[in-house]
């Protein structure tokens, strides 16, 4: 590869690091795993890029700071979990309304982020640093598109489903 390589053979490795990660892929989890369930949506205000995303633990609680900005989480797994989307630079997402989900889910996307900058490490070796750079802004751009398009979801799930409650009659 060279420095002036171009957007196509970039994004070709991009597809192909898609291809091979298959379930894996961080927007399949979350499409499959996470907008499958009832989910709220979260907004945290974060530039539209790759960002470096911090867990702080604070006298406040735990907190997930992008840049200067802090975003309060009620504890680790939902940290761990927004910290996936503020690295990509997604500003909504969606949130399981099962607490006991996410943590599991935290930890299949950040597994499924470090594979994925792993595999683009592999396939990116020979490559110098601009390009490199380049392509990883190419994935980091791809992951966050998937994910906008399946979309965050509802500001609060429907409770629509019946319950095991008993109508009593006055």
């Amino acid at each position: 590869m060279t420095p002036s390589e171009p957007k196509p053979q970039r994004q070709t490795l991009v597809s192909r690091i898609c291809t091979e990660m298959q379930a894996e892929w961080l927007p399949r989890i979350y499409s499959e795993q996470v907008r499958s369930q009832r989910t709220r949506l979260t907004h945290i205000d974060v530039p539209g890029r790759e960002n470096r995303a911090e867990i702080m633990f604070t006298l406040l609680g735990i907190e997930l700071q992008v840049g200067r900005r802090r975003f309060a989480a009620p504890d680790l797994a939902t940290a761990r979990y927004m910290r996936v989307f503020a690295r990509l630079g997604c500003g909504e997402f969606a949130v399981p309304y099962d607490i006991t989900h996410i943590g599991p889910l935290a930890d299949e996307l950040e597994l499924a982020w470090q594979r994925s900058l792993l595999l683009l490490d592999k396939a990116n070796k020979a490559s110098d640093a601009p390009v490199s750079r380049r392509i990883r802004s190419d994935l980091v751009s791809a992951i966050r598109r998937e994910i906008n398009e399946i979309g965050p979801g509802d500001l609060m799930p429907a409770f629509d489903r019946a319950t095991k409650q008993k109508d009593f009659e006055f």
